[in-house]
């Protein structure tokens, strides 16, 4: 392919998601409707401290469920160590034996 349509069309392609990428609009979460006094309507500061409150009691009593369990646990940190070397180390095993043969190695080393 040219390399002026590649080159067009990648500058294209980052103009559009700069153009969406900017227009898009975050709002803060909505907590009710604040009065004349200052207070505020339904959902209240208080009541959502108490609900998250209520939340993290239940998943200490029950470390089991819920979300935050990891999916390869592996007993800890150095399990999960353990399994990553070996799965990282065999795929890289596997492209060192495979580059050592082909059409492209080296003449006389295998």
């Amino acid at each position: 392919m040219n390399s002026k349509v590649i080159l067009t069309a990648s500058l294209v392609a980052v103009f559009v998601i700069g153009t969406f990428g900017a227009s898009s609009i975050a709002f803060a979460q909505y907590m009710g409707n604040v009065g004349s006094q200052g207070e505020t309507g339904s959902y209240t500061l208080e009541e959502a401290l108490e609900i998250q409150k209520r939340r993290v009691d239940a998943a200490a009593a029950n470390p089991a469920s819920g979300s935050g369990t990891p999916y390869l646990d592996a007993s800890g940190v150095g399990g999960a160590a353990i399994v990553s070397a070996a799965v990282f180390g065999g795929i890289s095993a596997a492209f060192f034996i495979k580059g050592r043969s082909g059409k492209y190695a080296a003449m006389g080393r295998g």
